[in-house]
């Protein structure tokens, strides 16, 4: 594994330019990694590609009416791919790097936590805005799902929004996440039922109700319903749905605490 180590960083500069210094390499770190490049960039397409073609001559029943179930799909592995290029991608990453020492070492440096904290949410937001826009293209191209004009704005939002709260949670939960060895495990087995439960891999609308109850408190529904009403030829007005933003917002700030509150610079695992 290639590590991009920052260069040195003079005392006294802007908290602007620390975070565009931090930001560049930790870019660099994640493109220097072949391997997560490809479990972040490349599952989400082959997800998509498996699930609309298994059920391209299907339809599924969303609020409205019902619409081809490739074009449920594609919303949702987006949902899916931007909570993988943050939530886990960054998680496993700050996880590693504290135990591996790297975070102790940059303690040494005018780095704050909190300049450390948006740089790497900057990394992870941009290669998740990449994989919105790979799925998004492949979606439109390959099985005809495209957004209507009056609701692009809202799924722009619901990106952007999204990418946000995930990359918050994911420094959250690694917050918690003691050993490098544990932290794909837990973060794995954390994303992935809540994807089962909240319309990512399964229409929503053929899960128990008290299952989908469930699934409405966590943050990868409010992501994965917004997205969908972008998506949702039956969406009236704008595609905005200011509950999910509200959950997705409220997820975000109680993440962004925990992570401020609890970053360690040090080695938790020993």
């Amino acid at each position: 594994m290639t590590v991009a180590t920052s260069t040195v960083v003079a005392p006294g500069t802007s908290f602007t330019r620390l975070v565009a210094h931090q930001f560049n390499a930790d870019l660099r770190c994640f493109l220097r990694n072949k391997e997560s490049v490809f479990w972040t960039l490349a599952m989400p397409v082959v997800f998509l590609v498996i699930f609309c073609s298994v059920f391209q001559h299907q339809n599924v029943a969303v609020s409205g009416g019902r619409i081809d179930e490739p074009v449920y799909y594609v919303p949702g592995i987006i949902a899916y791919g931007l909570i993988a290029a943050t939530f886990t991608n960054l998680g496993v990453s700050v996880v590693r790097y504290r135990e591996a020492g790297i975070y102790k070492r940059r303690r040494a440096t005018p780095v704050s936590a909190t300049a450390l904290i948006a740089a790497r949410a900057l990394a992870a937001a941009l290669s998740a805005l990449a994989i919105t826009v790979v799925l998004l293209v492949i979606g439109w191209a390959a099985f005809g799902a495209h957004i209507p004009g009056r609701t692009g704005p809202a799924f722009l939002l619901d990106v952007i929004v999204g990418a946000v709260v995930f990359c918050c949670l994911g420094f959250a939960v690694a917050s918690v996440v003691k050993k490098a060895d544990a932290a794909q495990p837990v973060i794995l087995g954390i994303i992935l039922p809540l994807c089962f439960i909240s319309g990512v891999f399964i229409p929503i609308l053929e899960l128990p109700h008290w299952l989908i109850d469930v699934g409405k408190i966590f943050p990868v529904h409010a992501l994965a319903d917004a997205l969908l009403g972008a998506y949702n030829p039956h969406t009236l007005g704008s595609g905005l749905d200011w509950v999910d933003l509200a959950v997705l917002a409220g997820w975000g700030v109680a993440a962004l605490v925990i992570a401020t509150r609890r970053f360690s610079w040090l080695p938790r695992g020993t």
